[in-house]
């Protein structure tokens, strides 16, 4: 009987106070006694509500089974698949809702859907892959901030390859808190091209110049990103993979990944581009000038006239002992001890020696960097303690004013009143004076 009032009294009734008395209903329905008859009813009116020309008595149903587990099925279905205004409470919040109808709901949902689903507490893989696949930039990003979000690998790739050139998209990616290997190089990669065309468009710098800065920029960043992986394991492997199909392993990556004292790195790129074990590579690895290091070198496709300077520089890294560089930072000493094996060898390592002279150089300003950044931070040290020394002494002084009436507080200056032959003399006590040469004894 309720139900029946209810009916007809929405008929003539406004919009808010339809989306009132629907949330009275779903109220009631959820937490009140109902018998079987009064629920059908019930139910019956909610959907006939389904089609009410304003979203407000929808939007108040959405709200108030969102999060209800014993919510109509039905019901959360047509909520969810209405428009965004509506359907965003219930998408992001129903336990109601399997991956199928997400994902359905993903496909024929605007933005705001989409992003809604993306929010979703512990996502599962399957529609975390689907929205990376369609969905749109706003709803990438909160995939991305989504940290309950259960992301495969192979779909924050499919991230960065549709929204790499989107910075708020790459930023919302770098704020997770975890990230393999791969996509960091992808971002990397991704960063480093958007980068580059934005000075070449801005005419501050020629292409060639701008490629050039984004390639060293791409393998540095790739360095440091191998060095937050252990020394040879699956996630090194994978990088290595990542690289090899990005056409990014070349010899003076190689190279630099041992200038580097990436050995694993090294390691993978071969057994990536030979196909050999990474049992066998690490044994060859071990003797750089034996036979079997040279025909897996051959066998990765490495030039042949470069043979020297890879052996040299393993040789190099077994012989010296790392110093203080930072992770994935140029070591100095390796490319010097390279240099110096390959002075005066084939004229054809000419090109190598520029390269390595590159090396040199960045090595030798970052090692400068660090080394002002230390003077500056010591001179800041002691630029500190001077001030609270500083400080300390004004207190001092400050403590000792108020200790000593009878001089201090007084003017700095004063006439004194003397009487007799003295009164014409005009002496003047400079209070402030015999202070300054108290404090100092």
């Amino acid at each position: 009987m309720l139900v029946r009032k209810f009916i007809q009294w929405s008929q003539g009734a406004s919009a808010t106070a339809r989306a009132d008395g629907v949330a009275a209903l779903a109220r009631a329905y959820l937490y009140s006694e109902m018998s079987a008859e009064e629920r059908r009813e019930t139910e019956s009116a909610l959907y006939a509500l389904l089609d009410d020309p304003s979203p407000l008595p929808r939007r108040a149903m959405a709200e108030c089974f969102a999060g209800a587990p014993d919510a109509p099925l039905a019901l959360i279905h047509g909520l969810a698949r209405d428009q965004s205004e509506v359907s965003a409470v219930v998408l992001t919040r129903s336990p109601l809702l399997a991956d199928a109808d997400l994902i359905d709901c993903a496909v024929v949902g605007d933005s705001a859907a989409q992003a809604a689903i993306a929010l979703r507490a512990e996502l599962s893989p399957a529609v975390c892959a689907s929205l990376a696949e369609i969905a749109g930039r706003e709803a990438a990003i909160a995939l991305a901030v989504n940290e309950s979000a259960n992301i495969p690998d192979f779909a924050l790739r499919r991230m960065v390859e549709r929204f790499g050139d989107d910075g708020e998209v790459r930023e919302a990616l770098l704020g997770r808190a975890w990230l393999p290997a791969t996509v960091r190089a992808h971002l990397a990669d991704a960063t480093a091209r958007a980068l580059a065309a934005f000075v070449v468009s801005r005419q501050w710098l020629s292409a060639p110049r701008s490629e050039r800065i984004a390639r060293d920029n791409r393998d540095r960043a790739t360095m440091i990103i191998a060095s937050g992986c252990a020394d040879y394991s699956e996630e090194t492997a994978a990088l290595a993979a990542y690289l090899r199909v990005a056409g990014q392993i070349t010899p003076g990556v190689a190279l630099r990944a041992l200038l580097c004292g990436q050995k694993g790195l090294f390691e993978a790129t071969l057994a990536e581009l030979t196909g050999l074990s990474a049992r066998r590579i690490a044994g060859v690895v071990r003797e750089p000038w034996s036979d079997g290091f040279a025909a897996v070198y051959a066998k990765a496709g490495f030039p042949a006239g470069l043979l020297i300077v890879f052996r040299s520089a393993l040789a190099a890294l077994a012989r010296l002992k790392s110093g203080h560089e930072e992770e994935g930072a140029l070591r100095l000493p390796l490319i010097q001890a390279v240099l110096a094996d390959c002075a005066g060898a084939d004229p054809a390592l000419a090109n190598v020696t520029s390269l390595l002279r590159r090396f040199e150089l960045d090595a030798t300003r970052d090692e400068a960097r660090r080394r002002v950044a230390q003077v500056t931070a010591q001179v800041n040290g002691e630029m500190d303690n001077r001030e609270s020394v500083q400080e300390r002494t004004a207190q001092t002084r400050s403590r000792a004013a108020e200790d000593s009436p009878l001089l201090f507080g007084l003017p700095t200056t004063l006439t004194p009143r003397l009487e007799g032959p003295e009164a014409d003399t005009g002496v003047l006590v400079d209070l402030a004076a015999l202070e300054r040469e108290l404090l100092a004894a």
